[in-house]
């Protein structure tokens, strides 16, 4: 249909659409980018467009969900069939429109028909996406979707430890901070002792050569393989006694019936989220719209520190190799804060490029995002803004990723 992701049509300043496409090079998105807009502006269409033509060019994808919309994404229907959309059909709604759930879906099938004919789209490009890719929904700490087994993470890495010794350590990092967090201890990793007890048992056992589970880690934390930490001996830095209250802490967290649904499903593999074993794009989205905020806290901190560990794994790549699409970052990348998954995201837009790993976030106000996600980002799509402060913060943020300052034309944007 295009050489790019086709997104759609140019539009005149009448607001007419024009018969030229708009075309979008999947090579662009390896510098990142950036959907902002309030509810209406198109968000979550616009997203799950790029999510499709990235799919159609062969391109795996891992979509972050913390709302819960964007698994919207499975809703491909070659033949629009209305029995097709009927099990979806909200009856409260469908009776508000004085419809049954029938005549809703008929409606609705008309509707998604006549829209995509008008752009070209039939039942044959519908049955190539569903062709060229699978699709998942990853349900972490609950079995309504697939499960995903976060005692997986503490597996020993492939190869030796001093090969990956960065990444593998922002991933033990990752992997603390936010087990930390569902047990209501906010553990900074340079001055908390539970973090730094935490990250040395993990790397101490990795350097082993030994895999963890939940229970191990447990038992060190009690009884710790290492005799010092930093110039101090364990029982000096973290007192026997007090080792032994973080465990009970821990211990009650590991043996709620809640926490054991965190426990079964496939280990977290960042390339199996990204190709299954045939080698065939995956569309993984991992919904969270069931959790906490300190759980999904903690699942986005895992995940994206498993994909950067994964990511310097690779060789160099100039084009996009893979797509990461996090939806509504409202509270994981603020300007003003450090939540744990900040920082992964923040490393992921600074270095992934070299990976041909693009990153696209998505919010419905820019002052929700640090000014360093906003200037890392080389593509914006901008929809309607609610405020001045929304405006003058996307303009600081476009004139700080401009690529020649000097070029940035601040009065004509604004």
């Amino acid at each position: 249909m295009s050489d790019g992701f086709f997104l759609g049509g140019a539009i005149d300043d009448a607001g007419e659409r024009t018969d030229k496409q708009v075309e979008y090079d999947s090579g662009d998105l390896t510098t990142h980018g950036v959907i902002v807009g309030m509810t209406g502006s198109g968000k979550t269409g616009l997203g799950v467009i790029f999510l499709e033509e990235a799919l159609l060019e062969g391109i795996p994808t891992l979509v972050i969900d913390p709302k819960g919309d964007m698994t919207n994404l499975l809703l491909t229907f070659p033949d629009l069939l209305p029995s097709d959309f009927e099990p979806w059909i909200d009856e409260a709604e469908a009776k508000k429109d004085g419809k049954t759930t029938a005549e809703a879906a008929e409606a609705t099938a008309d509707l998604w028909k006549g829209g995509l004919e008008s752009w070209g789209i039939g039942g044959d490009r519908i049955d190539e996406l569903r062709d060229k890719a699978g699709f998942t929904i990853y349900t972490p700490g609950s079995e309504a979707g697939v499960p995903i087994n976060i005692v997986g993470s503490l597996r020993k890495p492939e190869g030796a430890f001093d090969d990956n010794a960065e990444a593998l350590r922002d991933e033990i990092q990752g992997f603390v901070s936010g087990l930390l967090g569902l047990t209501g201890i906010d553990a900074d990793p340079i001055s908390s002792r539970e973090h730094i007890l935490l990250s040395n048992i993990i790397e101490h056992a990795w350097r082993q050569g030994l895999d963890l589970d939940l229970a191990s880690l447990l038992g060190f934390v009690q009884q710790p393989p290492m005799r010092k930490l930093g110039v101090f001996e364990v029982d000096t830095f973290f007192p026997e006694k007090d080792r032994t209250a973080l465990a009970m802490k821990l211990n009650g967290l590991v043996a709620s019936p809640a926490f054991q649904t965190w426990l079964s499903g496939p280990a977290l593999d960042v390339g199996k989220l990204l190709w299954d074993e045939a080698g065939k794009p995956q569309a993984s989205i991992l919904y969270l719209a069931h959790l906490s905020e300190s759980e999904r806290q903690f699942i986005v901190t895992l995940i994206l520190s498993k994909v950067v560990t994964w990511m310097r794994s690779q060789q160099g790549s100039g084009s996009l190799r893979a797509m990461v699409y996090m939806d509504e970052v409202f509270g994981f990348v603020p300007p003003t804060a450090e939540p744990p998954a900040k920082k992964p995201i923040l490393t992921m837009l600074k270095q992934a490029r070299a990976f041909g790993v693009g990153m696209m976030l998505s919010t419905q106000n820019p002052v929700d995002l640090d000014y360093k996600a906003l200037s890392n980002a080389g593509t914006w799509f901008l929809g309607r803004l609610q405020t001045e402060r929304d405006k003058t913060r996307v303009i600081d943020g476009l004139e700080g990723a401009s690529t020649a300052a000097q070029g940035f034309d601040r009065a004509k944007m604004e």
